[in-house]
């Protein structure tokens, strides 16, 4: 299922499924008081769906099916009448990891290395990524994933204005997709770790490139490098693990302005989100409505940032994120 948070003309925030092509909305708790006389606790919020687990996906199900067939008033909604928020409008905490390879090579090759990047990237072509300095240099990133934890109060869903902070000069996007948890637990293995997952969605980890290497010096952080309003976007929905198919083997694609900067794969990631599910819940309970992120998607076919390429964003630009068998997250950068 793809699942929806959406305002309609009152402004009250509500879930629901996507229908005819992704056109339609099925309002989920209509349809439940229009099958069951009564409001299902499951469609209060995605968190409450969420919280429900299975129990709540079926649930969902059932009802799509019935307004289906039954076409009970007022229980679907044209998309293009709502305004769709984040699938999770507030999540119960943001974990950023890194997870794909390249993007960190590529990042230590620009910040780090500079006029020395050519000649690595040689090295590595020659004798293997592991004699190359980036690779030396990452060690740390082999042994375990690695995560920031960000500002749960920042998100902002498709089609949101995003504000470039006035104090950067490098605004920058990442390609990223993640995991919404719906099930507590604590000491998961990995082989546990897929029933954990009850949906996932495309995130875009807005970025203060200048300010977040200058913070990067202090060993601590990121910090306003990456805290500000509407710097985290996810959307447009989120899809239930029955829906999505094999999750690494999904094409990620961005586009500024209609020209696509960059592609990549999940199958390119070196942690999945079942690694990040076993290292992180050690001596940790991980709660539902939690969200993971995949960090920068960059691989085989192209680079998930503009920071490996040397180039930004300005105000007016169009940033577009699509993944497959998810759908595309829409936003326009504008000035502070």
């Amino acid at each position: 299922m793809k699942l929806v948070t959406f305002q309609a003309e009152n402004k009250t925030e509500r879930i629901g499924a996507l229908a005819n092509g992704d056109k339609v909305i099925v309002a989920l708790q209509v349809g439940a008081m229009a099958k069951d006389s009564v409001e299902s606790p499951y469609f209060t919020s995605m968190l409450a769906f969420l919280e429900g687990g299975p129990q709540a996906r079926e649930k969902a199900q059932e009802i799509t099916e019935y307004v289906a067939t039954q076409k009970p008033s007022d229980s679907t909604i044209p998309l293009s009448a709502v305004k769709l928020l984040a699938p999770v409008p507030r999540p119960e905490s943001i974990r950023d990891c890194l997870c794909f390879e390249q993007h960190i090579i590529n990042a230590i090759r620009v910040v780090g290395l500079k006029k020395l990047a050519p000649l690595d990237e040689w090295i590595e072509r020659t004798f293997g990524r592991k004699r190359s300095i980036a690779y030396r240099a990452n060690k740390t990133w082999y042994e375990r994933p690695i995560y920031y934890k960000s500002n749960c109060f920042s998100v902002v869903g498709t089609g949101a204005e995003v504000h470039i902070p006035p104090y950067t000069r490098k605004f920058d996007y990442e390609l990223e997709w993640g995991a919404f948890v719906w099930k507590k637990g604590v000491d998961i293995t990995k082989e546990q770790a897929r029933s954990y997952i009850g949906g996932y969605t495309i995130f875009n980890d807005f970025s203060a490139r200048d300010i977040q290497l200058k913070e990067q010096g202090g060993r601590l952080g990121p910090a306003k490098g990456k805290d500000f309003d509407t710097g985290n976007v996810m959307g447009p929905c989120l899809v239930t693990p029955d829906e999505i198919g094999d999750p690494y083997n999904l094409t990620m694609t961005a586009r500024i302005n209609g020209e696509e900067w960059s592609r990549g794969t999940t199958a390119d990631m070196h942690y999945s989100f079942e690694d990040l599910i076993e290292y992180i819940s050690r001596s940790e309970t991980l709660h539902p409505g939690e969200f993971l992120g995949s960090g920068t998607c960059s691989g085989t076919q192209g680079r998930g940032c503009g920071l490996e390429m040397g180039k930004y964003l300005n105000a007016g630009d169009v940033v577009e994120l699509e993944v497959e068998n998810i759908g595309i997250l829409r936003n326009t950068v504008i000035g502070k």
